[in-house]
C-alpha cells in the first residue's frame, strides 16, 4: 500500500509539472525538440577581458550588514551593498620565477602560438529547494558566517551565470578561436542528478527549468522561470574533470557511508548537526539539532524557510519531493557526460571510465602540436574512512601509477604536458581542509594517500616537459611557481594556475595562450575573464549578490598560508604566490618556462 501511495505522489508531481509547462506555453516542434517560446538572456556585445577592464567593488556603505545576516537581501540596496564599477585592466607582466638565474626575457618575442584554451571551474549548480542543505549553519554563529559555500544569494542564479559565461566564451572564440575548453570540477553543489543535468544542458543549449519539487514561482520569479540557454559553439570541444562536490554530499561527506541517499528525494527537510564546529566531524550530519532550511522559490529574494533549531518546530517541515534530486555515484556522474549533444562525445570520459569508477584520462588537443593534457582525479574516495571534510587532495594507488605512466609516456613521445585536476597542490597548511590528505589515524588496514606531497612534487620535477598544473577548488585566481630544486636544470620547474569559481566573487573563467618564443622558451599567457553580463538579467543580479556577499563576509581571497610545499622551508609563506589586486582579485601574467634541449629541437623541427 505504501508503494502505491508513493506511485500516486510521483504521478501527481508529474501532473503538476505538465500543467506548469502548459501554463507557460511550453510546446515542442515536429522533431520533438522544445520550441522557441522560452526567454533567452543574451550577453552584452561589449566583451572584454580583465586585461582591458576589471570589476571593482564599492567600499562605501550607509549601514552595516553582519555576515550572519547575509540572507537579508532587501538590505543590500538599502545600505549600498552589491555596487560595483569598472576599473582599469591588470597585467602582472612576465614572470620568470622558474627560469635560470638572471633570465629576464625582456627582449624575447612570441614566435608561434601553439594552443589557445579556456578553463571554468566550481560552477556549483545548486538545487536551492533540496531538502538536505546546510543553509542554516551559515547564519548559526560568527565562526560559521564566512561559509558562503553553503549559503549566499548567488545560489538563486547558478545556471544563469554559466549561461552568460558560455556566451562570453563563444564571443571570444569568434575573435580568436579556442582549441578546446576544460571544466575543472565541482559542476554540482551536492552531486544531485538535476544539478548535473542543469549544468550539462546549459552547455548543450537546452531549455532550463531552474526549479525543483513543486516548481514554486516558476511563472513569476525571475530565477525560477524556464529559459533557453545559448549553448556552447559546437566547434569548441570541451572536456571535464571531477571535483569533490561532484560525488560527495555538499562536497564533504560520502553519501552511502552516512546513508544520505534517502534525504535527497525525501519530502522532509533534513535535521542536521553543526558539522562545521571544531573538531570537524562529518558524522555530526546525522544529529537531530537543526533543520538545514530550503529556499522559498515563490519569493523574489529567495527567503529561507524550514530552518532553525528542531525544538522550534512542532513537526518536521515538509517540501515537495522530487525524484530528479537523487544523488549520483561517481560512475553515474561520469555516465551523464555520455549523454550530451555538444562535442566531443563523452567530453573525455568513456564507458570504461564509468564502468571502472576511474575519472582520469588524457587527450591531445591538436594532432599536429606536441602538447598533451592529463586530466587527473585527485579527489578523496568514498571509503577512505576519514571523518574530516572530504575536500583534500588524494590519489589512490591506481591513479598514482596511471599519472606516473602518463608523464613517462609524454616524455618518451616528446610532448609538453599539462595536468588538469580539481585540487591544487602545495598552497595550504598541513591538515587544513583543502590540502593534500594525510590520514590522521594511519594503520595497516586504513586507506592511505598513495603519495605524500613531497613524493608528488619530487616526481613532477622529474619531467621537464611538464608546463603546469591547473586546478580549481579554492575559488581563487592564484598563480604559484614550483621552482626546480636543481639549479642546473631550471626546466624541471613548473607552474600552477588556479581558476576561481563562477559562483562566488569574482565569478570568472580563465584563458590560456601557449607560445613558443624567439629564444626557444615557452610563454603561457593566462587571463581572467568576467562574463559579459547584460544589465537587468538574472546573471546581473547574481553578480550583484556575489559582490555583496564578498563585501559583507570579507573572505580572504589573497591567502598566503604557511604551506606544505616541500621545496620551501617549513611554516614559511610562499614568495612565488603574488598578491592579487584587492577589490578585483584577478591575476593575469605571462608565465615563462624553460625547455630541455630535446624539446627545443623538436619545436624547431615542427616549424620546418
Amino acid at each position: 500500500m505504501k508503494r502505491f501511495h508513493e506511485f500516486e505522489k510521483h504521478c501527481l508531481i508529474l501532473l503538476v509539472v505538465a500543467l506548469f509547462f502548459f501554463a507557460v506555453g511550453y510546446s515542442t516542434s515536429s522533431n520533438g525538440q522544445p520550441s522557441n517560446q522560452f526567454r533567452e538572456y543574451p550577453i552584452s556585445s561589449d566583451v572584454q577581458t580583465t586585461r582591458q577592464r576589471t570589476i571593482v567593488m564599492s567600499t562605501t556603505f550607509s549601514g552595516t550588514i553582519i555576515p550572519q545576516n547575509l540572507s537579508h537581501i532587501p538590505q543590500y540596496d538599502q545600505f549600498g551593498y552589491g555596487k560595483w564599477s569598472y576599473g582599469p585592466g591588470i597585467d602582472a607582466g612576465k614572470r620568470t620565477d622558474i627560469m635560470q638565474a638572471g633570465y629576464s626575457g625582456t627582449s624575447v618575442t612570441r614566435r608561434e602560438k601553439l594552443l589557445n584554451f579556456f578553463t571554468i571551474s566550481d560552477i556549483h549548480i545548486t538545487d536551492k529547494e533540496a531538502p538536505n542543505q546546510l543553509i542554516y549553519l551559515q547564519q548559526f554563529n560568527a565562526s560559521n558566517a564566512n561559509q558562503t559555500s553553503i549559503y549566499s544569494g548567488t545560489m538563486l542564479y547558478t545556471t544563469f551565470v554559466l549561461d552568460a559565461a558560455i556566451q562570453t566564451i563563444n564571443a571570444l572564440h569568434k575573435k580568436d578561436p579556442f582549441d578546446f575548453g576544460i571544466s575543472l570540477g565541482d559542476t554540482c553543489n551536492s552531486t544531485s542528478y538535476n544539478e548535473l543535468r542543469w549544468y550539462i544542458d546549459v552547455i548543450d543549449g537546452k531549455v532550463i527549468i531552474p526549479s525543483s519539487g513543486a516548481h514554486l514561482g516558476a511563472d513569476t520569479i525571475d530565477y525560477q522561470k524556464p529559459y533557453k540557454a545559448a549553448g556552447i559553439d559546437k566547434t569548441i570541444p570541451w572536456y571535464q574533470a571531477i571535483g569533490n562536490h561532484d560525488h560527495f554530499y555538499i562536497g564533504s561527506i560520502p553519501v552511502q557511508a552516512y546513508n544520505l541517499g534517502p534525504t535527497y528525494v525525501s519530502d522532509t527537510v533534513k535535521a542536521i548537526g553543526n558539522i562545521l564546529a571544531p573538531p570537524l566531524d562529518v558524522g555530526n550530519i546525522n544529529k537531530n539539532d537543526y533543520y538545514g532550511g530550503v529556499i522559498d522559490g515563490s519569493t523574489p529574494n529567495g527567503n529561507i524557510i524550514a530552518a532553525g533549531p528542531v525544538g522550534d518546530f512542532s513537526s518536521p517541515p515538509k517540501v515537495a519531493a522530487d525524484p530528479d534530486r537523487r544523488s549520483l555515484t561517481k560512475p553515474e556522474w561520469i555516465g551523464e557526460f555520455l549523454k550530451t549533444t555538444s562535442n566531443p562525445f563523452g567530453h573525455g570520459f568513456s564507458s570504461n571510465n564509468a564502468n571502472n569508477d576511474f575519472a582520469c584520462y588524457s587527450f591531445l588537443p591538436k594532432s599536429n602540436i606536441p602538447i598533451k593534457v592529463i586530466v587527473l582525479d585527485d579527489t578523496q574516495t568514498e571509503n577512505d574512512q576519514s571523518s574530516d571534510i572530504h575536500g583534500h587532495g588524494f590519489l589512490t594507488q591506481d591513479r598514482w601509477n596511471w599519472l606516473k605512466k602518463e608523464l613517462a609516456d609524454g616524455d618518451a613521445a616528446g610532448q609538453l604536458m599539462i595536468i588538469a585536476a580539481h585540487v591544487p597542490i602545495g598552497v595550504q597548511p598541513h591538515y587544513s581542509e583543502l590540502e593534500w590528505w594525510i590520514n590522521p589515524s594511519p594503520s595497516a588496514t586504513s586507506p592511505q594517500n598513495a603519495v605524500d606531497i613531497l613524493g608528488l612534487v619530487t616526481e613532477l620535477e622529474k619531467h621537464p616537459n611538464l608546463l603546469m598544473w591547473i586546478a580549481g577548488h579554492r575559488h581563487l585566481n592564484t598563480v604559484k611557481a614550483f621552482v626546480s630544486t636543481d639549479p642546473a636544470h631550471p626546466e624541471n620547474g613548473f607552474w600552477q594556475v588556479e581558476t576561481c569559481s563562477l559562483r562566488d566573487f569574482p565569478q570568472q573563467f580563465r584563458t590560456f595562450e601557449i607560445y613558443v618564443n624567439s629564444d626557444d622558451t615557452i610563454s603561457i599567457v593566462t587571463t581572467n575573464v568576467d562574463p559579459a553580463i547584460q544589465p537587468g538579467t538574472p546573471a546581473a543580479t547574481s553578480r550583484k549578490y556575489a559582490v555583496a556577499s564578498q563585501q559583507i563576509v570579507g573572505n580572504n581571497l589573497n591567502p598566503n598560508f604557511p604551506n606544505s610545499d616541500p621545496t620551501l622551508p617549513p611554516n614559511t609563506q610562499d614568495p612565488t604566490i603574488k598578491p592579487m589586486l584587492p577589490t578585483v582579485y584577478s591575476y593575469n601574467a605571462e608565465l615563462m618556462k624553460q625547455l630541455s634541449p630535446e624539446m627545443k629541437a623538436k619545436l624547431r623541427n615542427l616549424r620546418q
